[in-house]
């Protein structure tokens, strides 16, 4: 075997290295106060590098000495503890770039993904949890919680392992890294929820992270990683690490060093059952009534892990589950009475009481259900904040997803704000007659417009300036199932979003997405396609745009003249298995990858 780490007597550990008194503010406590201890020890003289420093951090900490001993990069996703690994990367020569497959690159892997802390410092730049590892396997992860994996969906090269969660208590999509490091991706989430244990409670849980300093995570995650932890020592490589990212940061991974404070934490390594139910939802009220919609919000429920969610049902049935403290129900009938009370609910699946029940009538209207088949206020977005990422909720059975938005402007009430990016709707059925939003520019920039699409097709545009203003698109008479999406078609245009709704479509269909029409003088081959490449035959020199979108609508890639230089085929970018629909121009073509 060519793994040449040595798993030494866990005491031989003990202050491996680090500075003599390093952990003196920490002896003799256990539980939540050595927790705490912790937290303060590494946090005094931790110094933020900056998230490009992490590419100069990784020539010292994340250098091959245990494995092949070559000196390239330790990348927990495609070592091979026992072979030869798949791929090489050499440091400073193979960062990312761009990807398609394993092999092509390393970039930089948030152990916690950075979208829980809205990419906010020290926490996007701590070398401590953040590895470098290849873009590929890097993407697949995404910002899905670790755990222990039932289907794969997708393996990597070295084993590691994307799909359904079998790990007690979760069900969700997980992702497994192989038994060689799974106790260095413990001990690396153990030390971030010791190190910002005071910021836990204003971080999103991505299914892991609890919202109190103690525990500091969701019970089923924290028994998968007690587990890990004892499963897989501290190693060589690990200790190697801990001590290169103290020379570089300034602070240190408590169990690395000392891998007992694990239990001395957070007690014995078998699994805690979670059989605490959060408290009763308080405060339930109808902030705002429209004659086809009321809109209800509450206080916050408290819990020993955290809340997962909230139930609200409605006359006493079920009608929807969000995360947040509030909620607008759509579709509702005028002049007519409706009961909500609400339920809390976290992560192992404990319920807590009915809240009390409120009562409300819609404003009076037509005497005849409303036509709207969505109508989404922006209630039910996360939590405000002034930085740019990616923001999903659900609000009446639509899943929502803004690119590059920020949460914390108001038109209205609360509105989601899109820079260079977009909003976009899940599938919803019954089509579309017409469209109505508002919008409006927010701090500096120019008037514009956004594209309004359909299916992935444009059926108009929406103007926004400094005057919040309300526009409606008439006659777009799209059938069938839709996803409609607004694009803003500058890159630098702050501009808010709300209200916005469209009416179910009746009638002959003007357009539908399955009604695209190939053009005769353009075809991909070979179809399927593969290698991430589509070769396209046909009068190509002249196309301006190609799209890559999803069967839901979502646009997967964009690039501008795709076929200059008299090229004849797209270099596409970690498209899963599956049908897509290319557009060139006014073009759409159907691939499959395979």
């Amino acid at each position: 075997m060519k793994k040449i780490i040595l798993f030494l007597v866990w005491a031989s550990f003990t202050n491996a290295q680090a500075p003599v008194g390093y952990y003196n503010a920490a002896n003799g406590l256990t539980g939540a106060p050595l927790k705490t201890a912790l937290s303060s020890i590494i946090t005094n003289g931790h110094q933020d590098k900056g998230y490009n420093g992490l590419w100069t951090a990784y020539k010292t900490t994340d250098i091959d000495k245990n494995y092949e001993n070559d000196g390239s990069i330790l990348d927990i996703y495609s070592e091979n503890p026992s072979g030869p690994d798949p791929y090489k990367y050499t440091p400073g020569t193979n960062q990312c770039g761009t990807y398609s497959i394993e092999g092509n690159c390393y970039n930089r892997e948030h152990v916690i993904p950075q979208s829980l802390f809205n990419e906010a410092s020290p926490m996007v730049s701590d070398i401590n949890f953040i590895r470098a590892t290849d873009g590929k396997v890097n993407g697949m992860r995404s910002n899905y919680p670790y755990g222990k994996v039932g289907t794969a969906t997708f393996t990597s090269k070295n084993g590691s392992k994307l799909g359904n969660s079998v790990s007690s208590g979760y069900s969700g999509v997980v992702f497994e890294p192989i038994n060689e490091f799974k106790g260095d991706v413990a001990r690396m989430i153990l030390y971030f929820v010791t190190r910002y244990q005071s910021k836990l409670s204003t971080f999103s849980s991505g299914n892991m992270l609890g919202s109190t300093a103690f525990p500091g995570l969701q019970t089923w995650e924290l028994n998968v990683l007690l587990a890990w932890h004892n499963q897989d020592p501290v190693s060589q490589a690990e200790i190697n690490r801990n001590n290169a990212s103290y020379a570089y940061q300034g602070n240190r991974n408590p169990f690395i060093d000392n891998p007992s404070y694990v239990n001395q934490i957070w007690g014995s390594q078998q699994p805690v059952t979670d059989t605490q139910a959060p408290t009763t939802v308080t405060g339930l009220t109808i902030s705002s009534k429209k004659s086809n919609s009321i809109s209800l919000s509450w206080n916050a429920s408290t819990d020993n892990v955290g809340v997962s969610s909230y139930t609200i049902y409605m006359n006493g049935s079920l009608n929807t589950t969000v995360s947040s403290t509030s909620t607008t129900i759509s579709g509702l009938n005028p002049s007519t009475n409706y009961n909500f009370y609400v339920v809390a609910k976290d992560a192992a699946g404990n319920s807590s009481t009915n809240s009390s029940t409120v009562s409300g009538t819609t404003n009076t209207g037509t005497s005849t259900p409303s036509t709207n088949c969505v109508n989404e206020t922006f209630e039910t977005i996360p939590a405000s904040s002034a930085s740019y990422s990616t923001r999903t909720w659900t609000n009446g059975g639509i899943n929502w997803t803004a690119t590059d938005a920020r949460t914390d402007q108001t038109i209205s009430n609360k509105a989601i704000t899109v820079r260079d990016g977009s909003l976009t709707s899940s599938s919803s059925a019954n089509g579309i007659g017409s469209l109505t939003v508002t919008t409006q520019l927010k701090f500096s920039g120019n008037n514009g417009t956004f594209n309004v699409k359909v299916n992935g097709t444009t059926v108009g545009t929406v103007p926004y300036s400094t005057t919040a203003a309300t526009t409606t698109i008439n006659n777009i008479n799209v059938s069938g199932n839709v996803v409609v999406s607004l694009e803003n078609t500058s890159a630098s245009n702050r501009v808010a979003i709300d209200n916005l709704n469209w009416t179910c479509y009746s009638g002959t269909a003007k357009q539908s997405f399955s009604s695209l029409e190939k053009a005769k003088d353009l075809e991909i081959y070979p179809n399927p396609v593969s290698h991430q490449e589509i070769f396209i035959k046909g009068e190509t020199q002249n196309i301006q745009k190609a799209e890559i979108y999803n069967l839901q609508g979502k646009v997967m890639q964009t690039i501008y003249q795709p076929f200059k230089n008299s090229r004849s085929s797209l270099k596409i970018k970690d498209l899963e298995q599956g049908i897509y629909i290319l557009k060139l121009d006014n073009t759409t073509l159907k691939f499959v990858v395979q």
